[in-house]
C-alpha cells in the first residue's frame, strides 16, 4: 500500500524521533511528510512504533492512503527527483 505519512510533533526530541523511524520506513519527500510503500504488516509495525512515542495531547501524525490508480496521478513541480532505487528496511 502507498501511504502519505505527515506530522505535526510540538517537541524537537519527538519530532526527530518520529522522523528517523519515518525514514526507516519511507523516503522524506517534504518537511514532515514522507512517502512509504509498505506492506499491511509495515504499516502495523510503524504505526505502533509511532503509537508509543508521541504525546496524543499535542500530536498530530496523518495516514493518507493512494490506490494505484492514484499513486499515477501524482504531479511534481521541482523539488528532489524520486528515488525509485531506494531500498528501505523496517526495524
Amino acid at each position: 500500500m502507498f501511504v502519505i505519512v505527515s506530522y505535526d510533533i510540538s517537541e524537537d526530541k519527538r519530532r526527530t524521533k518520529i522522523h528517523d523511524i519515518l525514514k526507516s520506513f519511507g523516503q522524506w519527500m517534504q518537511y514532515s511528510l514522507f512517502e512509504c510503500d509498505l506492506t499491511k504488516t509495515e504499516y502495523a509495525k510503524l504505526r505502533s512504533r509511532l503509537n508509543k512515542i508521541i504525546n496524543p495531547e499535542t500530536d498530530s501524525i496523518r495516514f493518507y492512503f493512494l490506490c494505484g490508480c492514484c499513486q499515477n496521478k501524482v504531479e511534481r513541480i521541482g523539488g528532489e527527483a524520486v528515488r525509485d532505487d531506494t531500498v528501505f528496511f523496517a526495524e
